[in-house]
């Protein structure tokens, strides 16, 4: 039956042209299907990662006030805070920029200027890139520092981002 659907295709006039049309519709369809999967891919992975975002690895007594390392560097007291930079905004007076927290190098570094540290130092960690329900840097930082038992470890509680918080209050940056 193939074979006779071949041959009336092959030696009827404008066979060609239909079955080019059909060939269209197809990859219309093909790629609509495509696209919808995709579109469920990505809902899925943003439900799959707001989902890991509800189980912060912060307490809020964990959280410092912006208004208190400001004035903790502007009095000089903040000589004893470890201040680590793990976003891609810019650097607050003092701090040392890690990298990324997302990315693993980075939490690498992170974990060996951390393992150079008494456990008791005073930590504080930020990044400022956005508000936290969507940062991807804050969670991989604080859950190190829990994990390496640091009793003094902070997030800087830029809750919305650098510039609102910090920048924007006239508080010191490099």
């Amino acid at each position: 039956m193939d074979q006779g659907l071949h041959r009336a295709t092959r030696t009827s006039p404008g066979s060609h042209v239909i079955l080019r049309a059909n060939m269209r519709k197809m990859n219309r369809k093909t790629i609509s299907i495509l696209a919808v999967a995709a579109i469920a891919f990505i809902a899925l992975a943003c439900q799959a990662f707001s989902s890991q975002q509800g189980s912060d690895p912060w307490t809020k007594e964990q959280l410092m006030p912006p208004a208190e390392l400001a004035r903790m560097i502007k009095d000089g007291t903040a000589k004893n805070v470890h201040l680590f930079n793990i976003g891609p905004s810019g650097d607050i007076k003092g701090s040392e920029d890690i990298g990324e927290g997302r990315d693993p190098a980075s939490i690498a570094k992170l974990k060996g200027r951390l393992s150079e540290l008494p456990k008791d130092a005073q930590v504080v960690v930020y990044c400022g890139c956005c508000p936290f329900k969507n940062c991807p840097n804050v969670r991989p930082a604080m859950s190190l520092l829990n994990e390496m038992q640091f009793t003094n470890g902070k997030l800087l509680d830029l809750s919305e981002n650098l510039k609102t918080d910090w920048i924007d209050k006239g508080y010191p940056m490099q």
